[in-house]
């Protein structure tokens, strides 16, 4: 099992402690697609899971989720957070055992969702559905210093009910993809917002394993690349054995292609004063 680099006691510390309002971004990226988003002062989670819901949902059966990774923090913890994201419905993007909690710790977050999935998260969450914001392609919305605006993703094919989010903090733009493949004129979509820094999965495609597709490591370094960002951080790997990625595929890619590709450990921080 893998070990995070920071969790519990440590990863909140260190979030406290980087708290310094200094007209930088940070970030930590919390095992699979989740990232916390520090900005002057406030928090946003990109896809946080959490939780172990999907590992036991899927013991004993023929595809199961056996976690790589420790968990870095309990949600519970997280008390200081103003908006969380989900991309998509699949389990590691919108987690009841997740967002539940969450919510408890913090009773005026909001949750960004893609506007066609109101009705499923409601249901899934067991919650009011005039809660989530919901958000179609080429919308946005703005809670505290984020403005969270839905672009297009294909988890194999391009659908409303599958976004990335282009955030926009002050002087900084990030990009998190969501679970994507490339579609056509997917740079095109993308470079005119001038992005800093783009999250994207490096977990590919794998029909014998029956998993949707993604991004592979070569595909995240080119696409990064081609839509001028700065630093591209990978996501979406070492959380569940049958579906997971080496991150070295992805610095050789980067090197490859002259994109600045940063690996971050689960519970690492990364600073936009490092751009």
């Amino acid at each position: 099992m893998i070990v995070p680099y920071q969790q519990d006691d440590a990863l909140l510390l260190d979030v406290a402690a980087a708290d310094a309002r200094d007209e930088h971004v940070r970030l930590w990226w919390l095992g699979q697609s989740g990232f916390l988003v520090q900005f002057d002062g406030a928090h946003l989670l990109f896809d946080p899971y959490l939780s172990d819901s999907l590992t036991i949902k899927y013991a004993n059966t023929d595809k199961p989720h056996v976690r790589m990774t420790e968990r870095v923090i309990d949600p519970a913890r997280l008390d200081f957070i103003d908006v969380v994201t989900s991309s998509h419905t699949h389990t590691d993007h919108l987690d009841a055992e997740t967002l539940g909690p969450l919510r408890h710790a913090n009773p005026g977050v909001g949750l960004v969702i893609p506007a066609v999935n109101r009705a499923f998260v409601a249901d899934r969450l067991g919650v009011d559905p005039g809660w989530p914001v919901g958000v179609s392609i080429g919308e946005q919305v703005e809670v505290g210093p984020f403005r969270i605006e839905a672009v297009p993703a294909a988890h194999e094919a391009l659908d409303p009910q599958y976004v990335g989010y282009v955030v926009r903090c002050g002087a900084w733009t990030l990009y998190h993809s969501g679970d994507t493949v490339r579609y056509d004129g997917m740079a095109d979509v993308l470079r005119p917002h001038a992005i800093d820094v783009a999250l994207l999965p490096i977990n590919g495609r794998a029909p014998e394993r029956r998993v949707a597709g993604n991004l592979d490591a070569h595909e995240a370094a080119l696409l990064g690349r081609d839509i001028g960002a700065r630093a591209v951080i990978p996501c979406h790997y070492e959380m569940f054995t049958f579906n997971t990625a080496d991150p070295a595929a992805f610095v050789a890619a980067c090197q490859a292609c002259g994109q600045r590709g940063d690996v971050l450990r689960c519970g690492e921080q990364w600073s936009s004063a490092s751009l």
